[in-house]
């Protein structure tokens, strides 16, 4: 009797262009060479000393199951955090999550059935299309240009991209893998799209904090319109630079919606509850001193990415609005390629950078080939080596373009 063969979902499911690269860098670092890490968004700034307090004071006798839709306390920090913002959000609107993922997993469960479309803006974070294939959905990409900083394309094209079998636009916002941050215009004219269309409106907002040169967030939770579709995903990963604990949340007003939600929480158990208790500290102690620190910190490495990569022969890009990435044209004949031979054949002074590839970003084939995504979360001076080493690396690759 043959063996079976796993799902055509385990199949067709896309390895992630952020890790894919990693025994290339293992490999790298067994022959002493020192491997500079642009390519995933994991922050270096300190996890908050209280967030360990707040878990150990905590601890029980049994770590027992907690409620499936977050422990009361989480739920009521999230809701306190919006107050302080200026939103009206109750925490029986609050569901945590385990991670963000989950939360966009989940979002895309409760707005879809099995076939049905999700627009999204391409480059996007490239686990939405794992994300979307976990959950039986289509992605339907609509392309945003780097001559425009990946700016909302005209409301022509969006249409254009609808189907009868479309359920929701999904946004992230700032965003991951550019750094744009979506204008309030912007989002009122998805808002528009989506009321006149029956849709419903999908904000990744896990970066919120984290906007530079005096820009501000606009959230889709702004605009009492879309109340009854507007679906908010976030998480403390970065926020608190709290990557492990493996917590987020969905923010809906919708009460069917946030149902459906807590349905699917009860069918996986619950979130981590420790977890739960150090973050709940965090939102209700830490002050807005606390994220304009985080933001400016990122906003100077974002200065250094531009000093030390803005006319760069062959490299074009503009300059990032929030959040901590950049995805920028470089002169290559393929993004994979000039990642994988930086890692695999280049070194300078005993050392080489990684980045990620940008063209799993994309979901249209073809595209984003000669582009890389950079995540700018290393400290000034390090940061300043890593792009020298980048540059270097651009000069000499082989496969060069111009």
């Amino acid at each position: 009797m043959s063996s079976p063969t796993p799902s055509k979902r385990a199949k067709i499911i896309q390895a992630s262009p952020i890790r894919k690269l990693n025994p290339l860098a293992d490999a790298a670092k067994k022959r002493g060479i020192e491997v500079f890490h642009l390519n995933i968004g994991q922050p270096d700034i300190p996890t908050p000393p209280d967030y360990w307090e707040a878990m150990k004071s905590r601890i029980p006798e049994v770590l027992a199951y907690g409620p499936s839709q977050g422990i009361p306390e989480l739920r009521a920090a999230i809701s306190g955090y919006y107050t302080r913002l200026g939103l009206d959000i109750l925490p029986s609107q609050v569901m945590i999550t385990t991670g963000g993922s989950e939360a966009v997993i989940f979002a895309m469960m409760v707005t879809c059935d099995d076939g049905d479309d999700i627009l999204c803006f391409e480059p996007f974070y490239t686990n939405y299309n794992g994300f979307a294939t976990m959950a039986g959905v289509n992605l339907v990409p609509i392309i945003s240009r780097v001559e425009d900083g990946f700016h909302l394309p005209p409301d022509e094209l969006i249409l254009s991209a609808l189907t009868p079998r479309t359920k929701a636009i999904l946004i992230c916002n700032p965003n991951n893998p550019t750094g744009t941050v979506l204008r309030e215009d912007e989002v009122r004219r998805l808002a528009g799209i989506c009321e006149s269309r029956g849709l419903f409106l999908l904000a990744d907002e896990v970066y919120r904090d984290f906007t530079f040169d005096g820009r501000t967030h606009f959230s889709v939770l702004e605009l009492p319109s879309i109340a009854d579709r507007a679906i908010v995903m976030d998480s403390i990963s970065k926020r608190f630079s709290s990557c492990g604990a493996r917590l987020g949340n969905v923010i809906a007003r919708n009460e069917e919606v946030m149902e459906g939600l807590n349905r699917f929480g009860q069918a996986r158990l619950c979130p981590p509850t420790l977890a739960q208790y150090g973050a709940a500290y965090m939102y209700e102690h830490l002050s807005a001193e606390y994220f304009k620190l985080v933001s400016d910190t990122y906003e100077s490495r974002r200065n250094v990415l531009v000093e030390q990569l803005e006319g760069t022969p062959g490299v074009f890009f503009l300059k990032p609005e929030g959040a901590f990435y950049a995805t920028m044209r470089i002169p290559v004949d393929d993004g994979d390629s000039f990642a994988s031979w930086m890692l695999r054949d280049f070194s300078t002074g005993g050392r080489t950078t990684m980045v990620a590839p940008a063209a799993g970003f994309y979901a249209t084939e073809g595209l984003g080939r000669d582009e890389i995504r950079i995540a700018y979360v290393l400290k000034e001076e390090r940061m300043m080596t890593a792009l020298s080493v980048l540059r270097e690396g651009l000069a000499k690759y082989p496969g060069r373009k111009g």
